[in-house]
């Protein structure tokens, strides 16, 4: 099962990145260029424990649906979301909060299992990974650019 870990340093308040980070709107920002859309479940607003969101999505050209529960919760320190159905076989995302100089570590930690058996490790291996760390490299970019600004009063005010 691949993991994906990261780590990104933002100069803000851990409660304000939390908050961000379980924003539905500000995922909707970060995810733009795959058109994805929240259809089901929570679709705006912060999202928490027991509850779920399904997005519809064009991933590789073709249009997706996902949907992902909020399993663990600790505000501000710790979420957890897991795929409940999707094109996944299953994955957990962990998000961790950490005080650091005055401002915010967040660290993701997302394990995700492919389907297809071999095809599926095979296509892990050739671009599957790459291409779900480059999603939350930018998911997390997202969220330090309204974290250090005051675009997240946009976010978390509404």
């Amino acid at each position: 099962m691949p993991r994906i870990e990261l780590r990104t340093e933002i100069k803000a308040d851990k409660e304000i990145v939390f908050d961000l980070s379980r924003s539905i709107d500000l995922h909707k920002i970060s995810t733009e260029h795959t058109n994805e859309t929240a259809i089901a479940g929570k679709t705006s607003g912060l999202i928490g424990l027991d509850e779920s969101v399904t997005w519809k999505a064009k991933h590789f050209g073709i249009y997706q649906k996902l949907t992902s529960k909020i399993t663990e919760f600790d505000r501000p320190n710790y979420f957890a979301d897991e795929m409940v159905s999707g094109a996944f076989s299953g994955f957990k995302h962990e998000h961790h909060f950490a005080e650091l100089n005055g401002g915010t570590l967040m660290t993701d930690f997302f394990d995700y299992k492919s389907p297809f058996g071999i095809l599926g490790k095979l296509a892990d291996r050739i671009f599957l990974k790459k291409y779900m760390t480059d999603l939350l490299t930018e998911r997390n970019r997202i969220v330090k650019e309204f974290a250090e600004s005051d675009k997240w009063k946009q976010i978390l005010t509404e």
